[in-house]
């Protein structure tokens, strides 16, 4: 459940950012008559998404159970795929965020200003659907259940206040440590999310090597306590992967966290090199009334 919040938490306050970009600009520029379009396009955004979650959790229900397994263990490659693109895009683009929108929406506020719509459909959309696919993987990681949804759910009720809040000049976040900080741990995430989708597909033998475990220690950590089942929620922990898993999973965090640690150090090393940026090219990173406005 919390990592599926955190999950939730963050997405939901990158989507809360999007929106109140668009917003402020759109007020800032004198256009308050498309404000209705953008927020039919963030309607649409928030829409999507749950009608994909929704096909994928009813609909292979149908299939043999070999074909919902290479089709759960593909869906869970590609959010992990998502997922990782989506820690390391926010490292990259989230200094010039801000007026990267400022500047499409200057492009689409022409005329009537149904442009608003598809940017807003789109910006927001992105960040909904990869929240969708990588909800539903761990839920389906961990066995389903509510428990991981409504933590998901949390987190973005919380992002929506954090993002009203934001809005309004009420509180101040450190949003660069937020998103460093949770980047780590969604890598952790996905990791076993990419054990979890290796299994599937070898369960359905597409993958080699089921059945042959690295190691059993179900005896110290069982599955049905309820330590197990707080590693298996949090980080999706499996007592007794196969090799290709541990391979993977080891794998994974290790290549990812190395290119992580390494953007996280030039994006620090960057502004000390060079000119300090522009106002409006400044990054969210220290998020303020003045920040989101200016």
């Amino acid at each position: 459940m919390l990592a599926n919040y955190l999950i939730g938490l963050r997405e939901g306050l990158e989507m809360a950012l999007i929106v109140t970009i668009l917003v402020a600009y759109v007020v800032k520029v004198g256009r308050r008559d498309v404000l209705s379009k953008l927020w039919v396009g963030v309607g649409i955004a928030l829409i999507v998404p749950l009608g994909i979650g929704a096909l994928l959790t009813w609909g292979p229900y149908g299939l043999s159970f070999e074909a919902q397994e290479i089709v759960g263990g593909t869906l869970s490659l590609i959010a992990v795929g998502f997922v990782t693109w989506m820690i390391f895009w926010m490292g990259r683009t989230a200094r010039s965020m801000k007026s990267t929108l400022q500047n499409r929406l200057d492009s689409v506020l022409v005329g009537a200003g149904w442009g608003v719509v598809i940017l807003a459909m789109l910006s927001v959309g992105r960040e909904g659907i990869e929240t969708a696919l990588f909800v539903w993987a761990t839920v389906a990681s961990i066995g389903g259940g509510w428990e991981p949804v409504i933590g998901a759910v949390l987190g973005l009720v919380t992002a929506a206040v954090l993002g009203f809040l934001l809005y309004r000049g009420m509180l101040k976040i450190n949003l660069g440590s937020f998103f460093t900080w949770t980047g780590a741990f969604l890598i952790l995430v996905a990791g076993g999310v990419l054990a979890y989708g290796i299994g599937d597909l070898q369960d359905a033998g597409v993958l080699p090597g089921s059945g042959v475990h690295a190691y059993d220690i179900s005896g110290f950590i069982p599955a049905s306590s309820w330590y197990g089942t707080a590693l298996a929620g949090i980080l999706n922990f499996n007592p007794s992967p196969t090799w290709l898993q541990v391979v993977g999973w080891i794998g994974y965090i290790a290549v990812v966290t190395f290119f992580y640690v390494r953007q996280h150090r030039a994006a620090h090393a960057r502004p000390a090199a060079g000119p300090a940026p522009k106002p409006s090219e400044a990054a969210p990173s220290t998020a303020s009334h003045t920040a989101v406005h200016s």
